[in-house]
């Protein structure tokens, strides 16, 4: 498959993700709910490893990966703690939308940090969906 079909996918179950959620977390703390969310992406994403016999490539991770992914991981923690929280605060309809302003962000961050090109098409288009985002405040 290609990495458009996975986007799609992710996009998908993204928003299956927020409705999902916004249920769950209805009478439960959310840190109980964010946690509860990770020991299930924890037991999936390490059945797969071994399903697909990936685990051979961990002693071959280096320091700069694994240092990067550890804190891609804190990152991914903190972003779950407040996105359950928000849910648990507001309507999935409007966290939802404001959550995905993290696109122009990592857009922002792309091309600063990574590099990455930047064009008008880009730029207006990123800013079509913030300002769509912003209208789901009210």
């Amino acid at each position: 498959m290609s990495w458009l079909t996975y986007a799609l996918l992710s996009a998908g179950f993204a928003a299956a993700t927020a409705i999902l959620a916004k249920v769950g977390v209805e009478g439960v703390p959310s840190t109980l709910a964010t946690a509860i969310r990770t020991v299930v992406i924890l037991v999936f994403a390490w059945g797969l490893v071994f399903l697909q016999g990936e685990q051979h490539a961990l002693p071959s991770l280096s320091r700069k990966s694994l240092l990067f992914l550890v804190l891609s991981g804190v990152a991914t923690g903190l972003s779950w703690l407040a996105y359950f929280r928000a849910l648990q605060l507001g309507p999935a309809s409007r966290v939802a939308p404001i959550d995905k302003l993290s696109l122009a962000i990592t857009l922002v961050l792309a091309v600063l940090v990574l590099k990455e090109p930047f064009s008008w098409k880009l730029g207006l288009g990123v800013s079509l969906m913030v300002v769509g985002a912003l209208l789901t405040l009210k």
